[in-house]
């Protein structure tokens, strides 16, 4: 999706000004938002993938001025409605008004350090040979779907020389959108940043992890 999360390339949003503050949260209802998007993640009704889609879908205006915890709790408010597990009115009302929906697991207080620890990993076992190699020159497909995608825009349809491959993993292009995980093979990309930016950079590189189906050889034919 070319939504208003893909920021590479953009330009007048301003200077980044990194905080003196480390400090994880600004305020306790940004704690709250990361405990209910975690223990909501954990119930099974959607993945990493779908989460990522759903924060990614808000309207541009929305997005663009939104905090970093305001977007996740509207992707939250998203997925509960989508789901069936909380209604409009239930949301406004901060209450249930009605009987709480089944849900497939239910993470409880004491699980959370181990379940944290353990993470999400999305590397699977490999069921067929690598298409590239290390060291092979490679082109990003240009594409702009309509639903998730790790492949920023930016780097469509440019060329790189693939720098290290991680084996198989979940394609979160098909995961996001209830078609299962499909894995495929992940590289790692390096482009020179004269070919993202052009002759205005002082850049030097750009590395991008790009899953299989977002490559081919230069000057490739159609599938």
């Amino acid at each position: 999706m070319n939504g208003a999360q893909d920021l590479g390339g953009m330009q007048a949003f301003g200077p980044i000004h990194p905080e003196d503050d480390v400090s994880l949260f600004h305020a306790d209802w940004e704690r709250r938002v990361l405990a209910m998007t975690l223990a909501m993640g954990a119930t099974g009704k959607w993945n990493i993938d779908t989460s990522r889609a759903a924060r990614e879908s808000l309207p541009p205006a929305q997005y663009l001025s939104s905090s970093y915890y305001e977007i996740w709790f509207e992707g939250l408010k998203k997925l509960l409605l989508s789901t069936g597990l909380a209604t409009a009115e239930e949301i406004e009302a901060g209450e249930l008004k009605r009987a709480a929906s089944p849900v497939p697991r239910v993470l409880m207080a004491d699980q959370v350090p181990a379940a944290l620890l353990r993470g999400g990993p999305a590397d699977r076992p490999a069921t067929a040979a690598a298409r590239f190699e290390v060291g092979d020159i490679v082109q990003t497909r240009q594409m702009h779907p309509s639903t998730h995608t790790r492949l920023p825009r930016y780097c469509r349809g440019k060329r790189g020389r693939i720098i290290a491959a991680h084996g198989t993993h979940v394609f979160p292009d098909t995961n996001a959108i209830g078609l299962g995980e499909q894995p495929q093979w992940l590289y790692t990309v390096r482009f020179d940043a004269f070919e993202l930016w052009g002759a205005d950079t002082t850049a030097a590189s750009v590395c991008v992890d790009c899953w299989e189906s977002y490559l081919d050889y230069p000057n490739a034919g159609p599938d």
